[in-house]
């Protein structure tokens, strides 16, 4: 079910030039949440949906309380506020209009659009240098501090043996659920920068390290090409990331395979 709000008009203060942040001037909001609402169509309760209220609301106190240059960074900051206030969110769409942009041009509109959606994301997690325990739980904390991104729970560490024949040292593993509002290759390069902040430098594949970080899936998204495969093309071929991922999620089925978690 989606909810539709169009030509919300906000009288802020956005743009490049300076005087455009002296003066209101009209900016107009067209938002569509896809939201899981059904509840509210049989019980007829506002508990049981996302109120358009709240979302109005929320959306005028960014413009009121921020001055942007651009109206994409306006949209991006609404879209990110919705989808943290209101869980019951699985995909945001927000327009923000400027009639009144400083174009030496005749047009009938200015707009900007921001789209976000939320997906279970699962994650595999492994370290053999170092206290290899404090580097998967820095690991998560990080991560947990990515705007997008929301921990939901950790499996149990394992130590694992080595894969590949380049590293030597037993690891320790463990696999994570996320509630994440990145793209697929904004989480992977998100996760590169935890690794790096953690020690890893990337010199021959496979060996010992203090942090790794793969996607394993990411909801029931397929991705190929330019470096990234979701889900994840090994995989299926290690246990130390099967055996973590049927404590977490043994029912999903993976869209490529159409197996579930806990037959592999």
């Amino acid at each position: 079910m989606k909810i539709v709000i169009t030509a919300l008009e906000v009288m802020a203060m956005h743009g490049v030039h300076p005087e455009e942040k002296l003066t209101p001037k009209p900016f107009v909001f067209d938002v569509t949440l896809d939201c899981d609402n059904d509840a509210a169509g049989i019980s007829d309760e506002l508990g049981d949906t996302v109120s358009y209220s709240d979302v109005c609301a929320l959306i005028t106190h960014i413009a009121l309380s921020n001055k942007f240059d651009l109206i994409e960074k306006l949209a991006r900051e609404c879209a990110f506020a919705i989808m943290e206030r209101f869980e019951r969110a699985a995909a945001v769409t927000v327009r923000v209009s400027k009639p009144m942009a400083p174009v030496k041009a005749k047009f009938g509109n200015i707009s900007a659009e921001y789209a976000l959606e939320r997906n279970d994301v699962y994650l595999s997690l492994g370290s053999s240098t170092g206290d290899r325990a404090a580097n998967l739980n820095a690991a998560l904390d990080e991560l947990s501090k990515i705007r997008g991104i929301r921990l939901v729970r950790t499996s149990s560490f394992i130590d694992t043996d080595p894969v590949g024949g380049v590293a030597h040292n037993v690891f320790l593993n463990c696999a994570a659920h996320i509630s994440c509002l990145l793209t697929p290759r904004g989480l992977l390069a998100a996760i590169h920068g935890v690794e790096s902040k953690l020690g890893r430098v990337r010199t021959v594949r496979w060996e010992d390290r203090p942090i790794d970080i793969d996607i394993i899936f990411f909801g029931d998204k397929v991705v190929c090409g330019d470096g990234l495969g979701i889900p994840h093309p090994l995989y299926r071929g290690r246990q130390f990331v099967i055996a973590p991922l049927k404590q977490l999620c043994p029912e999903f089925v993976c869209p490529l395979t159409h197996t579930a978690v806990k037959d592999m």
